[in-house]
């Protein structure tokens, strides 16, 4: 059984638990697990195995190998009661599996240490930069920071913020580290990752092209909710080969980036080498940069920025999908009086600058 490994929202009580990915709906790992012990005479089944394999993924990624082999244990278990899955309970009579869909599904690690996002790794998305007039250059190894604060999982909403008029799409594939370490060396760094990802990294472009005329890279890739990502984590052992997977985004279900990792022009060990010159810690993200199609770069993006009634679907293959809806920004009076005490901050100036340098 391929594992991808999710953070799910326990119904009753509205609880972030670790889960995995199974035909017949998502399975409470860390409850599975006890069930084990209990079967196997356990005293005390729940404790030990929240020690053992803990119900966050943030705990369990640091937990590290011996989690691990804690899980294998659990999804052989599993898998030898295939067709018997409805009659699986805890040691306490808990429910084990939830449907999939149907339960809501956060993003794999909710709040990681750090999202470091790599451009440039695609060269067919530097050369379509190129191609489309974009202001700035895109070398390999161009990087951002991406704030915690904007992330969401498969199915919350994209909110259309109010400031940008120009919302753009970038599919990435996600790196989920899982052992830390600094200064890794390439040949060593498939050790340090727990699994793969599928990220969007939404962006407000004409905010984006404001700020790079100083050399910067904020706002207009950290608003609310431009950070999704999920729906699972694929382990590292069961992605395949991770330099030949077919990636697409979807807008309303027609094709607008469609790819595949095989046109990675740094590779995967190198690129967490690379950004190991920080310490990496067990949760943090690497992306890998986005391919050819984005909104901003076509001849007339007109027709192709994202809008409020948009859904977004971002697939990547031996991953999975996720799908965001784009909604329109609700303020609140006082929120309104707040950005129209700004807007020559933001709307206005940028409007104007980007009408200014297309001509």
């Amino acid at each position: 059984m391929q594992r991808k490994l999710v953070t799910y929202v326990e119904p009753q009580f509205q609880t972030d638990r670790l889960g995995l990915l199974t035909p017949h709906g998502i399975l409470d790992l860390s409850l599975a697990h006890a069930a084990v012990l209990a079967a196997a005479g356990d005293p005390r089944p729940q404790a030990r195995a929240q020690l053992e394999l803990p119900a966050s993924m943030l705990d369990f990624l640091r937990a590290g190998e011996p989690a691990l082999a804690v899980l294998d244990g659990v999804v052989a278990w599993y898998a030898s009661r295939q067709g018997a899955e409805s009659a699986l309970r805890g040691p306490a009579g808990e429910r084990l599996l939830y449907p999939h869909p149907g339960t809501r599904l956060r993003a794999p690690v909710p709040r990681p240490g750090k999202i470091i996002h790599t451009a440039g790794n695609f060269r067919e998305h530097a050369r379509e930069g190129s191609e489309g007039g974009w202001d700035f250059q895109i070398p390999p190894w161009i990087s951002f920071l991406k704030c915690t604060s904007a992330i969401i999982g498969d199915g919350d909403p994209i909110v259309y913020p109010r400031i940008t008029q120009k919302l753009d799409h970038e599919i990435e594939l996600g790196i989920i580290i899982g052992k830390a370490g600094r200064y890794i060396p390439a040949e060593r760094a498939w050790e340090h990752i727990a699994g793969f990802t599928v990220f969007n990294d939404v962006t407000a472009r004409d905010v984006q092209r404001r700020e790079m005329k100083s050399g910067l890279l904020n706002l207009g890739k950290n608003l609310d909710t431009f950070a999704t990502f999920g729906p699972c984590m694929t382990l590292r052992d069961d992605i395949g080969d991770v330099h030949a997977l077919k990636i697409e985004l979807r807008v309303n279900g027609d094709p607008r980036q469609v790819s595949s990792t095989s046109k990675l022009s740094v590779k995967i060990p190198e690129i967490v080498s690379h950004w190991s010159v920080m310490s990496l810690e067990p949760g943090d993200i690497i992306s890998t940069g986005t391919v050819s199609g984005v909104a901003a770069f076509r001849p007339d993006p007109t027709a192709y920025w994202l809008k409020p009634g948009d859904v977004v679907e971002c697939e990547i293959e031996n991953i999975g999908m996720t799908r965001n809806a784009v909604v329109a920004d609700q303020l609140t009076p006082e929120q309104e009086e707040w950005l129209r005490r700004r807007e020559h901050l933001f709307a206005n100036d940028l409007q104007d600058e980007y009408r200014n340098s297309s001509k």
